[in-house]
């Protein structure tokens, strides 16, 4: 959700991730290739040695999770490789006896980065230059220069030069012209760019070793040039020397354990949690085959099988239709619309089981195959979700007989596929007896607040009960009531804002104790045409605004650009979430560019007037991954100053989606998710409006459905 407490599901699904990455494979007796050859995470969490950081990456689109402590000090850090070279990490740190604000622990959040600029050679080492806590408070500030060497499979050496945290112990000079600018809590609330404190001040060497003696055991000594000067003035220990000592343990393929002598005078332990989307738990989906292609009789050798006559019987088609629907059924697709003639026949779905729109059309195929006379040749396969007719995959019956048993099925049968625009779904072609379509759940839910310095884990459970009433294709009204259980969510501490408080006062919606209504809306989505695409909403729009919100989406079906355009006018709601109303309304608008690029790469930028009546741009990039993995990051910047704005600077964090088929194996379109958020603010919020109509489109764009097309014969 966008105000640091999230509406589907928390930070709890990386616990249960890591104990099913952690449990799973611990009965195996080998370690996989990827563990063995994975390079270790060190305190921080990036690639490293204890303390300090080495030139490795992890492999492309490695996710991992750490949590280490000594000496009073605990930091839990999820890393991102987010491509072969560029990493990225988010950290929540928390230092005991810091006394800091009268905290007698204190807690940090950070940002690293860290980019490889050269891979490792036969006569040359990798190279990687790194910003250490970037954006944030700068108490863990510092970059640097490191260079790595492996010799043969056991022995790896790395050297770097630091600055800032990393150039404060032993420096040697200052190799860059300029003085490295203090941190100045009066002017810096923590998350600028601090870029004037970059590579300059004092620098200092750093290094060590790592031995392997085998697959799952690895020795590490390490000289750190960092003199935890923070730490030591307030006394959270005592460093007496530069020199630290480890070993780690490599439990199963994703269970890294370490013990250390860090600083001549505390011990430590570290836990590395590393995985990647692209390999599930649950080894893959297991589901039923699709139904098998049996080929026609040869026209020649039955001219009458191929014989158009049959549809001059009266209800064929009814008939025919209706055997269409049962099987799409049982294949987890509604049916929503059909026009069959003698050689052809378009129908219209719904993907309600498969993540991917690749596999729904295959399956579709098959179904129509399975069911139709030699004589229909021509399958036109429209994708539809909620009213918005997506693409039309367009697909001869003779290449599916042909191809299914090729080598390089699924290649060939995209080359002979078709791909267009899709029309409206007209009210008269639907389906008799679908419309109108209710639909009701009952099931528990979690909510959790994370990063509050008193209290930096906050969770409620509760009952919700969800409902739609869909009166024709696109034409919906649909809520949730929720009552919370038990939980400590009412202790949420209430900040104050130079703002309107949109965001801040969050926790005065977690203190209610009856039964509330979460959403409660109308909304119509339409094709439009051609490669427009609109919707209209209006209701109780999310737990803390209601009012009306239009959107229109040009997308066409072939491109990878997407432009979008939406307006709201927005009313703060009564903080007991029934149907009461606040005095504080704003209109509220953006305009969106969307772009999908190579390797599951998506950006989006969207440009207008939030919540608190400010004006900017929110940058959003994301990776998807085949399987239906999604991680990104954000940052908004608009024209409210760091001051007003307060602590944090400006809105950022780290979105993850992850398909809970990848941790059942069982094909569904259901998705657990998060969004990490730093610090809930008032400034760059933004409307959550149900149905945004991008993501939904997507499903049906030529981009999305080549990416998931080796799924087409599944």
């Amino acid at each position: 959700m966008s105000y640091g407490i999230r509406r589907r599901a928390s930070l709890s699904i990386l616990a249960c991730l890591v104990a099913v990455l952690g449990a799973a494979p611990a009965m195996a007796n080998d370690i996989s290739r990827v563990a063995a050859e994975r390079p270790s995470l060190n305190f921080f969490g990036n690639s490293g040695l204890i303390d300090m950081p080495s030139a490795e990456s992890q492999p492309d689109g490695e996710i991992g999770v750490t949590v280490s402590y000594f000496g009073g000090i605990t930091r839990n850090t999820l890393t991102f490789q987010i491509t072969p070279r560029l990493s990225g990490s988010f950290r929540y740190a928390a230092t005991q006896d810091w006394n800091s604000g009268g905290f007698a622990t204190y807690y940090d959040r950070s940002f690293d980065l860290r980019y490889q600029l050269l891979r490792e050679g036969r006569y040359w080492p990798a190279v990687t230059i790194g910003l250490q806590d970037f954006v944030g408070t700068g108490i863990y500030a510092g970059e640097y220069i490191v260079a790595t060497r492996n010799f043969g499979d056991h022995l790896t050496v790395t050297a770097g030069i630091g600055w800032g945290r990393l150039g404060s112990y032993n420096s040697f000079g200052t190799p860059f012209a300029g003085d490295r600018p203090a941190f100045d809590p009066a002017t810096n609330f923590g998350g600028e760019f601090s870029v004037d404190q970059w590579f300059r001040g004092p620098a200092a060497f750093f290094g060590g070793v790592e031995w392997r003696p085998n697959e799952r055991l690895g020795f590490k000594i390490e000289y750190s040039s960092d003199a935890f000067q923070p730490e030591t003035s307030r006394g959270v220990f005592t460093r007496e020397s530069p020199w630290n000592f480890g070993v780690e343990y490599q439990v199963n393929d994703s269970l890294r354990l370490g013990a250390y002598y860090l600083y001549g005078s505390e011990f430590g332990l570290n836990a590395q949690i590393a995985f990647s989307p692209r390999r599930s738990p649950a080894s893959g989906i297991r589901q039923e085959g699709p139904l098998p292609i049996t080929p026609r009789p040869a026209r020649e050798e039955n001219p009458d099988a191929w014989a158009e006559t049959w549809v001059t019987i009266p209800n064929a088609d009814a008939a025919f239709g209706e055997r269409i629907r049962e099987l799409l059924a049982a294949e987890g697709q509604t049916l929503i619309a059909y026009d069959l003639q003698a050689d052809e026949i378009e129908v219209r779905i719904e993907n309600d089981r498969y993540l991917s729109s690749a596999q729904a059309i295959g399956r579709t195929a098959r179904v129509l195959a399975a069911s139709l006379l030699p004589s229909v040749e021509t399958f036109r396969i429209v994708l539809v979700d909620g009213g918005l007719a997506l693409s039309t995959a367009v697909i001869r019956r003779s290449d599916l007989e042909a191809l299914e048993t090729e080598p390089n099925a699924a290649e060939a049968l995209r080359t002979v596929t078709g791909f267009t625009a899709a029309g409206p779904t007209d009210a008269t072609e639907v389906v008799p007896d679908l419309y109108p379509r209710f639909e009701w759940s009952l099931a528990p839910y979690t909510r959790t607040s994370f990063f509050d310095p008193r209290n930096p884990i906050l969770i409620d459970l509760g009952l919700r009960a969800r409902a739609s009433y869909e009166f024709r294709p696109g034409w919906v009204l649909e809520g949730s009531v929720a009552q919370r259980i038990v939980g400590t969510l009412d202790r949420a501490r209430q900040t104050s804002s130079n703002l309107p408080p949109v965001r801040t006062n969050f926790a005065l919606y977690e203190q209610t104790e009856t039964p509330f209504i979460e959403t409660l809306t109308f909304s119509v989505a339409q094709s439009l045409g051609g490669d427009y695409f609109g919707r209209f909403t209006i209701g109780y729009l999310e737990r803390m605004f209601a009012g009306v919100s239009a959107e229109l989406l040009w997308s066409p079906v072939g491109s990878r650009l997407a432009l979008g355009a939406e307006i709201n006018y927005a009313i703060q709601r009564d903080f007991d979430m029934r149907f009461g109303l606040q005095d504080y309304d704003v209109v509220t608008g953006h305009v969106s560019a969307y772009y999908d690029f190579d390797n599951g790469f998506l950006a989006r930028v969207d440009v207008g007037r939030y919540l608190a009546g400010d004006i900017g741009a929110t940058l959003h990039v994301e990776r998807e991954f085949e399987n239906g993995w999604r991680v990104g990051a954000f940052a908004t910047l608009t024209d409210v100053s760091s001051e007003d704005f307060g602590e944090g600077s400006f809105d950022k964090g780290i979105t993850l989606s992850i398909p809970v088929s990848w941790f059942t194996g069982q094909p569904t379109q259901q998705r657990v998710g998060t969004t990490i958020r730093p610090i809930t603010r008032d400034g760059g919020a933004r409307l959550s409006v149900p149905g945004r109509l991008y993501d939904r489109v997507r499903e049906g764009q030529i981009q999305r459905i080549d990416d998931q097309w080796a799924r087409v014969w599944r």
